[in-house]
C-alpha cells in the first residue's frame, strides 16, 4: 500500500459525513507504520471505541470505509475461538469482531449495511506476513507467505465489491 496523508484518508470515506472523517482520530502508532506490508489500514478510533475505520488502497483513489461495532451484549465471545474472514487467522474469543459498515449513498442512509467478522485489532496484514501472532494453534496450511497475502488481498477486494453494490 503506498503511504496516505491523513489528508488523503480523511477524503478517501464514502460512507460518512465529511463531519465524521474531519473528527475522527488516527492511532498514535501511525507515523511508525510500515507502509509496505499494509494490504489495507484499519484501526480503532481511540476516542470512540465503538466506531473503526478501514481504508484500501484500491489503485488511483483509496477507498475509505467507516465501520461500526455493535453496542451491548458481544456475541463474540460465546464463542471459544473464530476465523477472521479476512486473513483467516483463527483467534481466541473476542479476537475477531463485528463489524458494519453503512453502505454508501441512498442505501446507506436507508440502513442497508453490509458485516464482517475480521480480526478485532484490524492488523491482518501483520498476521499473513507473521509479524503479530494469534495465541492460538492456527491450522496447518500448504500454501505460502505470499499466497496468504494474496488470499487476503482477494477477501478485502471481495469486501470493497459487495460494499459498493457491484455484488451481492
Amino acid at each position: 500500500m503506498r503511504e496516505l496523508s491523513t489528508e488523503e484518508i480523511r477524503s478517501s470515506f464514502v460512507n460518512c459525513p465529511k463531519g465524521e472523517a474531519k473528527r475522527m482520530h488516527f492511532p498514535t502508532a501511525m507515523p511508525l507504520l510500515d507502509w509496505e506490508d499494509m494490504d489495507f489500514l484499519g484501526w480503532t478510533d481511540p476516542k470512540a471505541p465503538n466506531r473503526a475505520y478501514l481504508v484500501i488502497d484500491s489503485g488511483e483513489d483509496p477507498l475509505g470505509v467507516a465501520l461500526r461495532l455493535p453496542t451491548g451484549n458481544r456475541r463474540a465471545n460465546f464463542f471459544k475461538s473464530m476465523t477472521c474472514s479476512f486473513c483467516v487467522t483463527v483467534h481466541p474469543a473476542g479476537g475477531v469482531r463485528l463489524f458494519s459498515a453503512p453502505k454508501p449513498g441512498k442505501a446507506g442512509k436507508q440502513g442497508d449495511t453490509v458485516g464482517l467478522y475480521v480480526c478485532a485489532d484490524l492488523a491482518c496484514p501483520l498476521y499473513v506476513r507473521g509479524k503479530r501472532e494469534s495465541p492460538l494453534i492456527q491450522p496447518a496450511e500448504t500454501i505460502t507467505r505470499e499466497e496468504r497475502i494474496q488470499r487476503l488481498r482477494l477477501n478485502v477486494d471481495r469486501f470493497a465489491t459487495t460494499f459498493l453494490g457491484h455484488e451481492s
